[in-house]
């Protein structure tokens, strides 16, 4: 589980400070996809930011699990990072001359997975590139595949270390509305699996029956609870 409590941040705007946070609390919990939308500069990708300790906020507590994120050192939140939670950007961010199996195994050595067997690794590479749709594409490089495939990928990878938090943003924004569609049902069937707790920012809620949970966020506030998506 996530939860950002009473979370603040301001970036510097000459001599005074613009609030681009404004007393957030939300909670993401295991097995759901919380979605946040609302208009651009609203305050969305600072949320992320924050609650993938990226960004250290002015004041409140990012919890993950039962570890206050904000109050660790730069180095212990970059563990915390690598170890306990999976990040899937707009852009699929392959690295263009690796495989897709060999970019979940470059991802669990990051993790330190790697202490683990490499048949063990490779074995669990495979079974997320199985889960995800992608077993007969496992050796194809990010140029021999589709934008979707890539996004799949991009899903497999952030998964490899079994991270309890999940975060994700905008998933959808590159893809038409089939393949956008597939990539969120897919999301929501994998955090049901694997009891994740994800948070994931759209604009676009076409395929908003795939979020269990949507938090609308405006000037940098979020709306006062999580309202339950109607089917």
């Amino acid at each position: 589980m996530i939860t950002l409590d009473d979370i603040t941040l301001t970036f510097p705007d000459g001599d005074a400070r613009i609030t681009a946070v404004d007393h957030v609390s939300l909670t993401a919990p295991n097995g759901v996809v919380t979605g946040i939308t609302g208009p651009s500069g609203s305050g969305k990708s600072s949320i992320l930011a924050v609650a993938a300790t990226l960004i250290r906020p002015d004041s409140g507590r990012v919890w993950i699990g039962d570890t206050d994120a904000a109050a660790l050192s730069r180095d212990d939140a970059t563990a915390l990072r690598r170890d306990s939670i999976g990040i899937v950007f707009q852009q699929s961010n392959l690295l263009p001359s690796l495989t897709a199996r060999e970019q979940l195994l470059v991802m669990a050595e990051l993790g330190g997975r790697s202490r683990r067997s490499r048949a063990a690794v490779r074995l669990r590479a495979d079974d997320l590139l199985d889960a995800v749709g992608l077993s007969g594409h496992r050796d194809k490089r990010p140029a021999q595949l589709s934008g979707g495939q890539r996004q799949r990928v991009a899903i497999a990878r952030a998964l490899v270390n079994d991270p309890g938090v999940l975060l994700v943003d905008e998933p959808t924004s590159a893809l038409d509305q089939e393949r956008g569609g597939e990539i969120m049902d897919l999301l929501a069937r994998l955090t049901r699996e694997r009891q994740t707790a994800t948070l994931l920012i759209t604009h676009d809620l076409v395929h908003r029956d795939a979020l269990d949970e949507l938090i609308t966020v405006v000037d940098g506030r979020a709306s006062t609870a999580a309202h339950r998506v109607e089917a």
